[in-house]
Formats: structure tokens, sequence, C-alpha cells
């Protein structure tokens, strides 16, 4: 049997069923398309579901993929064991009504004993139990009948509810007696490690039905899933999937960041060693399909995975960021099956890079408190940590969850995680009552009256409407007519105010009347209806009422312009920063267009200046704004823009701006692109992580920006008595005179401080021979302190000194002990217990140490305490 390389046995199944008439499919994304079951692609068959289904025609009813996944159930036990891992490769055959059992099972049977050339005596099968017709084509296959293993439904029948189903037959390999139980009777189906399933043939023949009864599909399918790792190990003789030629080349890539050896008996070791290479493979894959680190969804999968890997190289020792570095072992081994890798790599060292850096500033100060918490937990006899204090270490320094479990592991610990799950939701619930409107409040409706038929929206085609008043609404109580100074809502049968949706605010407007006026606030909707908050200016309107509805058209054309600009925004930003760019969030008002968008750093100003240069080139083009409903699949077959997790119907309104941007939008918009004037960014701003946001005018909203800023530049001239022309000369100017003047105020109290440094040392207490230096220095900084310290300890030894600086109220503290005492006083500890005398805290190391504090007044008393514990 040939030791066949990962990627030679991966070429050679595409090939292989490539000649069997098959279309050789690329590995969808990881991200799954049109399927919001899936977080992540986690088997072979799964971006097939709509052929299988019928909602979506394969390219041809024969199909092989060789389909990347990422399965993170048994996340907890990569690196444990020396088999599990979140990233694997699943190569299959695929027939849409096609071939059936006695292809499939023929083009195995070659592929195995032909192609990979396993001896046939070690191949075995197992059958579904009344499955006769697979046992007859097994052995007509020259299988002797003892090698073919009858299993029951849980082992060998494939559904999930109701629908399309079937038996399955797997193939095993026989590793030989020596891993066996020893049992007579051993064969596949036994617990013991001889027989590795590594091939499943799925006939989807039955489909399950409601009573529970099976009825026979028309057209019959084939589905096969064969784990390429699990068969690598099979075909070079390895034991685990890390000893696999590619694998083992990237955990080679980590073991040389290190002074360790694999499998040199450090079992902690082997465990970090395994965890960073499977983890190297997700992140890489995962970025390269446009996954983003963040605190939710597969964002947080990603996250959790290169914060896991970082973590497990500072257990290895590793200096520094090092996953980045690592990406080249990945794409050595995958970037010709998965060119996407390599082209993509810059960004995807960038994006690591990023989080590294991100997570590199919190894990020290994580692990601390984590430590703190499993000391306190052990002078307690304690063994479970509170979910309250998990979630603090999680919600204020982004340390995931699951790390602190690992790490309370370690010390035979646990979390709380129902506490957890507890805070989790509490701060969720919190979050939305901070985010609620309160516009609304007035009105206190309850819900929308449920005997109204659904609200005909005019206001596409129409500013101006008249309508009839279906009902009106007091404090969610069903009133027959409202007056002058009240507040109420109203339903309309048709209305052309647009309600506030997909981030654009509501129209505004009037309601009137021969007898009454009503100015319209708020329109939202809700549950199909248009709900209107309105007030009574004057008059009194009743239900059953005509009345002439009218959209404030100077906002609605404002908010429209802003509207149609975000959707250029976005197309720009594609184009500028790649296409990981999508949006998350949007706010647009008549003041103010708002875009958050997904992207791993600040924009630099080059790029902010080059994406308002490409906005405002296609509206200086005039194109065309083009809005129509369509079929969702047909929208989705011009390449339109969804919003990830948004819930459309069957049909959708494309918004098409002259075919550069389109886009599933529901909103107003300008009918050209020309009408918008032009844009002007204000700011560009990180709002969490991995998302940015960006502010930005336009139209007349630019001439008021700029006449803001003329204001700005008059009277900053003014305050520099200068002509607004030589503004920058002037500012310059004074900017160099302030920093010479603060240059030589600095000298002047750097001198003042260091003259009394003689005195400062004659004057120390002498403690158990131990020098006690202590001094305060108002208005000094830290480095000020750390200066005094280091020529304290130029011109003397055995010396505590304990320095205090007071700046607006707060109270800085400095403790230094000189090199031939460390051994006996440690600085971290002594801060620790003098900056409790001001109020404050800190830490450090055992030659020099800071604090902070927020009561000078404790400052003498801080002093004698010094005396007291030296």
């Amino acid at each position: 049997m040939e030791k066949l390389g990962l990627n030679e046995i991966r070429k050679r199944f595409r090939d292989f069923y490539v000649s069997k008439g098959h279309y050789p499919g690329k590995s969808a994304s990881l991200i799954p398309k049109n399927d919001k079951s899936l977080l992540i692609i986690n088997s072979g068959m799964a971006p097939l579901k709509n052929y299988f289904s019928g909602v979506e025609t394969p390219p041809k009813k024969r199909m092989t993929t060789c389909q990347k996944c990422i399965r993170t159930d048994d996340i907890e036990n990569v690196g444990v064991t020396s088999r599990h891992g979140t990233f694997f490769e699943m190569m299959g055959n695929f027939s849409f009504g096609d071939y059936f059992k006695k292809e499939s099972l023929t083009w195995g049977w070659e592929f195995i004993t032909k192609v990979l050339e396993i001896p046939e005596e070690k191949v075995w099968a197992t059958v579904y139990l009344d499955d006769q017709e697979a046992v007859d084509i097994w052995k007509s296959l020259g299988m002797p009948e003892e090698r073919i293993v009858h299993l029951g439904k849980e082992d060998n029948f494939w559904e999930i509810g109701l629908g399309p189903c079937g038996p399955c037959s797997e193939i095993y390999f026989d590793r030989g007696p020596e891993y066996g139980c020893g049992k007579p009777d051993c064969k596949p189906g036994c617990d013991c490690d001889r027989y590795i399933e590594f091939w499943n043939h799925v006939f989807t023949q039955f489909s399950r039905e409601e009573d529970g009864s099976y009825s026979n599909l028309e057209h019959p399918n084939i589905d096969t899933g064969m784990g390429l790792e699990r068969i690598a190990c099979i075909m070079q003789d390895v034991q685990s999937i890390f000893d696999i030629d590619t694998i083992r080349h990237i955990l080679n890539g980590v073991v040389a960041l290190t002074d360790k050896e694999y499998e040199s008996g450090d079992a902690g070791a082997d465990k970090s060693i395994r965890i960073i290479t499977d983890h190297m493979r997700s992140m890489v894959f995962l970025i390269a399909d446009g996954v983003l680190p963040s605190n939710e969804g597969r964002g947080y999968v990603l996250r959790r995975m290169i914060r896991r890997a970082y973590r497990h190289g500072k257990l290895l020792g590793i200096q520094g960021s090092f996953l980045a570095g690592l990406v080249d072992y990945v794409v050595d081994v995958s970037g010709e099956a998965y060119p996407e890798i390599r082209e993509r790599e810059d960004y995807i060292k960038k994006i690591i890079s990023v989080e590294e850096a991100r997570f590199e500033e919190t894990l020290e100060q994580g692990t601390e408190i984590i430590n703190s918490y499993v000391s306190d937990m052990e002078k307690k006899g304690e063994k479970v940590l509170p979910g309250a204090d998990a979630f603090k270490l999680y919600d204020t320094f982004g340390f995931p969850v699951e790390l602190t479990q690992e790490i309370l592991d370690d010390h035979g610990m646990s979390v709380d995680m129902d506490g957890f799950h507890e805070n989790m939701e509490e701060q969720k619930r919190l979050a939305k009552e901070g985010r609620k409107d309160t516009t609304a409040e007035a009105w206190k409706e309850s819900s929308a009256p449920k005997d109204l038929a659904d609200t005909v929206f005019t206001g596409y085609d129409t500013l101006h409407d008249t309508s009839e008043v279906l009902a009106i609404y007091q404090d969610g109580t069903p009133q027959e007519t409202v007056s002058a100074g009240q507040d109420a809502v109203i339903y309309l049968d048709h209305t052309p105010f647009y309600a506030e949706s997909g981030g654009q605010v509501s129209d505004t407007g009037i309601m009137s009347t021969d007898s009454a006026r009503v100015t319209v606030n708020l329109v939202k909707k809700i549950d199909g209806l248009f709900t209107h908050y309105v007030h009574v200016d004057e008059g009194t309107l009743g239900k059953g009422d005509t009345v002439s509805a009218d959209v404030d058209r100077i906002l609605r054309n404002k908010r429209a312009r802003n509207h149609s600009a975000t959707h250029l925004l976005q197309q720009a930003l594609k184009e500028v920063l790649g296409d990981h760019v999508n949006q998350a969030g949007s706010r647009n008002d008549e003041n103010l267009l708002r875009f958050d968008f997904t992207h791993f750093e600040a924009m630099t100003p080059e790029q902010i200046r080059e994406t308002e240069r490409r906005v405002n080139e296609k509206i200086n083009a005039f194109l065309p704004v083009t809005m129509q409903e369509m079929p969702l699949e047909e929208a989705k077959k011009l390449g339109a823009t969804a919003l990830f997790g948004e819930k459309y119907g069957d049909r959708v309104r494309v918004v098409n701006m002259g075919d550069w941007s389109i886009e599933f939008c529901g909103g107003t918009h300008v009918a050209n692109t020309g009408e918008i004037g032009s844009l002007k960014i204000l700011s560009e701003s990180g709002i969490s992580s991995g998302v940015r946001r960006i502010e930005a005018v336009t139209g007349s909203g630019v001439l008021d920006h700029l006449h803001t800023a003329e204001d700005t530049i008059e009277e900053a001239a003014k305050a520099l008595k200068a002509a607004p022309d030589q503004l920058v000369a002037k500012a310059r100017s004074a900017m160099e005179e302030l920093k010479s003047m603060k240059k030589e105020l600095e000298q002047l109290r750097k001198a003042e401080m260091t003259s009394d440094l003689g005195s400062l040392i004659s004057g120390a207490r002498e403690i158990n021979g131990v020098k006690l230096i202590t001094g305060q220095f108002d208005g000094a900084r830290i480095d000020d302190l750390r200066e005094i310290s280091d020529q304290i300890k130029a011109e003397t030894k055995s010396a505590v000194a304990v320095l205090a600086a007071v700046n607006e109220g707060k109270v800085t503290l400095l403790v230094s002990v000189t090199d031939d005492l460390t051994s006996k006083y440690h600085a971290g500890k002594l801060v620790k217990e003098l900056a409790k005398k001001v109020g404050g805290g800190g830490g450090g190391k055992a030659d020099m140490a800071q604090a902070g504090g927020k009561d000078p007044s404790g400052i003498p008393a801080m002093f004698e305490l010094a005396g007291t514990l030296l």
C-alpha cells in the first residue's frame, strides 16, 4: 500500500470521479449561503442541501467535491487527544436523482482497491439491518459475507426529522488484531481501536412522513463522505492526524518557535502544540472566507481559536506575537488546493496580528485576575468560580469564558456556567432597555389592533395621499375622536408616510381635514400596520374621517439622499478595503448618515479620502437609481447585497444604482445619484471589536459643514491674531514657542527636584540596616519618580525608596528597592500595602513597582507604614 500524501489523495479522488462523469465542484465557503440553520459549514453535503431538496438546480446530476469543514462541538478535546481537530476536509461524490447504490458502491470499491491499492482483505463494510440490496452488491464485488456487518438504525440509517432519509453503508479499515480487544467476535461496531470507519455511503431513498411512515422517493439520491485526514492516516500508516504530512508540517513550524520537542514526555507541551497546530488551519480558512473576530456568531468562534492558540503559545514560552508567522506553513500545504488562502495571505496575517495585539493587552491582566480567584478559592476550599466573576472577565477584559474554564480546569476547578449565562442575559436586558426608543412612550400603545388589514404604503410613488382614519388610540385604548393638544396613535387604510426601517428614520409631516390639523412626529410599522404617532395641533379628528396626508417633502428628500449615499458608500468601502466589508448597522436622517461596517482596523487618511473620492465620482456620474420588486432567488442571481441575519420574504425590493451598487432595500431613495449632490466624510471610528463607523453629510449638509469650518477658522484666527490665510504659520510659530517654554520649565522643575536629592538621601530613616527614603513631589510624573529612583540607586545601597507625586488631586506612587535587598524586600508587595493608605492599588516587580491612589491626605500615614513594614 503506497504512502500517499494528503494532497495527492485529494487529487486522485477528484480525478477518479471526474472520469466517472462527475462535475468537479469547488469547496463552498465556510460561511453558509442562504442557510441560517448552520453557523459554519460542518459537512461535505451541507452546501449542497438545496440541490438535494430541489430548491436549486445542480450544475450536473453527478458531482464531486472536497469540502472544507469546521466542527467545534468538542473543541475542549482538541489538544487533549491526538485525534480531535476542528478543521477537516470531506471528500464526497453525489448523485441528484441519477445513479444509485450499485454505482456508488462499485466505484467506491474500485477507488479503494485499485486507486488507493488498499488490500481487499483489510476492507470491511457495514449495512443497515434489512438492506439486502447493499449486501448483494458488496458480495458481487468480491467482499466475503463474513466481512459485511449488519447494524441497526442508530449506526446505519441517516435521517434528520421529516423528509428525505435512508440507509447507509460504512466502509472500515482493519488495522489488525494488535489494535483489537481480543474478543473472538470483534468486528466493526466494536468499541475498540481495531476498525476505522473512513467512508460513508448514504442512500437517500425514503421520505419520512408526519405519521412516522416511510414513502419511496421518486428520484433516490447518493451522498457519500470520506474524511480526507482520516484516509490519510490510513495511507500513511500513522496513528494521529497530527502525524499526517501536511499537518505535521504546520506542527513542526510551531515546535520550531519553542525549545520543546513534540512527544518527548511533556504532556502539557504536546497539548499546547496540537492546539496551536489545529487552530491555525481553522483560523486561516475562516478569515479567508470573510470571517472577522467578534463577540458573537462565527466571529466569536474565530476569536476563541486565535486567543486559545495565543495563550498556549505563552504556555510554551513563545515570546511576543507569533500566530501570523505560522500562516506561511498553512499556505505551504494547502495553498495549491485552496488558492484563496494564498491570494489573501497578507490580509489573513493582518487580521491575526491585530487580534493577537488586542489579546496580548488583556491576557496578562486576565490571567492575573483568574489566578487571584484561584488563590481565594483554594483558601476557602471552593471548586466552582461564581458566574458573576467569569462574566466580569468576559465583559470587562474580553476574556472568553471557555478560556477561563480551561485555566480553571488545569487547577481542578470549574465555572458556574448557569450563573455566567444569567449575567449575560441580564446585561442583554439592560442593554435593550438602554436602547429603547422612548419617542413613542407618550402614546403608550400596547400593540397594533388585530382587526385591521395591513396598511397599504403609497409613499414610494407620492408624498401626498387622501386616506381614511381606521382607528385612533390613546394610552392603548381605542377612541372615537381626539382633540387639540392631545397625543394619539392613528391608523390609516393607506399612507404616504415611510415607517422607520432599514436604518432610515420615518417620514414626518401633516394630516389635515377641513376642521383639524395633526402633526405626524413618528411612524412605525407594527404587525403590518403603519402606526402614526401624532399631536393634534387644532380641531378634532374622528374615526372614519378622510384626511389629507402630506409628507414633509424637504425632510424626505434629505433623508432619501443620505440613505442612497450609504449604498454608494458600502460599495466604495468594499473596493477600497476589501470584500470582507459588510454593513453592521446604519442610521439616515435629514442631518447625517451613519454607516457601521465590518473592518479590523482604523482606516488611514488615504483610504478615507479614496472612499470619499469614489462615492463622489459615482454621484457626478448621475447614475440612474432603479427600484423593483422581484422573487428572492432572482434577486440573489443578480448579486444583490443582503444584510447578514436579515429575514427576507419570497419577494424583495432591489435598489440598483447604475449596476455599480445592487442591494436589497425597502427604503426611499433618490431617482439619480446626481441628486445626492456630494458626500463629505466627517469621521471614522471604532465602535466595537471588528466594527467601524463612518459619519458623513451630503447635499446641503456639506454646505453646513463648510460654514461651521469657516466659523472655526475665523475664531481661531482671531484668537491667534492672524489673518485666516496666515493661520497655519501662526499656529506653528505659537506651538514652537510653547514647546520651548515647556522644555525650559521642565528643566527648571527637574533641577529643583534633583537639587534636593542629597538632602533626601541624608534624611533617610535607618531601619534594621536599611535606609528608608521618602519624598513627595507635587506636579511630578511617574517618569520623574523613576528618574529620581535611578539616581538614588546610583548613589546609595541598601535602600528602599517610597516616592509620591500629586497631580490634580490624584496620587502616583513608586516603590524602589536597591538590588542588594531584592531577596529580602519585594517592591510589588510593598506598594500593594502602601497604596491602601492613599485609596488605591498597584503592583510590580521586586526592584520597582508603582500604584495609583485618590487620597493625597494619606501620604504621611503611608510613609509611616513604610517604616513599619520594614
